[in-house]
């Protein structure tokens, strides 16, 4: 089973930068068995992949909407994951949700994962 608790969302000026956490609490498996990934949701859209860090932590993948100017990261003793958010615009505006999933394949798809946190509002003011 596992529980994950977003931080780190606020309200945030055009080109600004913001830092998300993502804290998990598991059982019966430990935290680097776990794929992660950020999603968002932005008004009237669709839950949409943003980026993932398989069970490796080797190699991350982005959406091309973010590339560049977004950084996943993760601590296994921690059993966190990041997401460093910079030159930010009013289109990343958006309900951020991180998600587990266990296996080794990296999915980008948001009903591919098990798990989900409750999601941690990011404004991005003009």
């Amino acid at each position: 089973q596992v529980q994950l608790v977003e931080s780190g969302g606020g309200l945030v000026q055009a080109g600004g930068s913001l830092s998300l956490s993502c804290a998990a609490s598991i059982s019966g498996r430990t935290f680097s068995s776990y794929a992660m990934g950020w999603f968002r949701q932005g008004p009237g859209k669709e839950r949409e992949f943003v980026a993932v860090m398989p069970q490796s932590g080797i190699n991350t993948y982005y959406a091309a909407s973010v590339k560049g100017r977004f950084t996943i990261s993760r601590d296994n003793a921690k059993n966190t994951v990041y997401l460093q958010m910079n030159s930010l615009k009013p289109e990343d505006t958006a309900v951020y949700y991180c998600a587990a999933r266990v296996s080794l394949l990296v999915r980008t798809t948001p009903s591919d994962y098990n798990y989900w946190g409750q999601g941690t509002q990011v404004t991005v003011s003009s």
